[in-house]
C-alpha cells in the first residue's frame, strides 16, 4: 500500500526565499533516502504564508526507514538546522493518507485530445 505524506508548513512570508532554499535542497535528500518526492509547493494566491510538501513511500516501514536515513544524512542534518538557524518554519503539520491505486502521478491528456480533436485528419 502506498502511503503520501503531506506536510503542511506555516511559513514566514517574509522568508519565502529562504524556504524556497529549503525545499530545492530536499530535491537531492528525499530520493536518495528512498521518498518519492511528489512536490514542493508555495503559496500562489491566497494565503501567503502556507507552503505545503508531498512525499509518497512504498509503506509505513519504507517511510520509517527514510527517516532513519535523514538523521544520518549529513546535507538532510544540515537543511534542517538552516531551517531551525533562519526560523522560517513557524510551523509544520504531518498528515499520512492511502493513495488510492492507480490515481498517483496520471499524466495529463488534455493536450493530445486537444490535438486530436483539432485535427481529426
Amino acid at each position: 500500500m502506498t502511503i503520501a505524506c503531506f506536510i503542511r508548513y506555516q511559513i514566514d512570508p517574509f522568508q519565502r526565499e529562504a524556504f524556497e532554499q529549503y525545499a530545492e535542497n530536499w530535491v537531492r535528500i528525499i530520493p536518495r533516502c528512498g521518498g518519492y518526492l511528489l512536490g514542493y509547493f508555495l503559496p500562489y494566491e491566497g494565503t501567503n504564508d502556507i507552503a505545503w510538501g508531498l512525499i509518497a513511500f512504498d509503506d509505513l516501514a519504507s517511510y520509517e526507514a527514510y527517516r532513519a536515513c535523514l538523521k544520518s544524512d549529513p546535507e538532510a542534518r544540515e537543511n534542517f538546522n538552516m531551517a531551525q538557524t533562519k526560523r522560517f518554519i513557524l510551523r509544520e503539520e504531518r498528515n499520512f493518507l492511502e493513495v488510492v491505486e492507480g490515481t498517483l502521478d496520471v499524466p495529463s491528456t488534455f493536450k493530445a485530445q486537444h490535438d486530436h480533436d483539432a485535427n481529426p485528419g
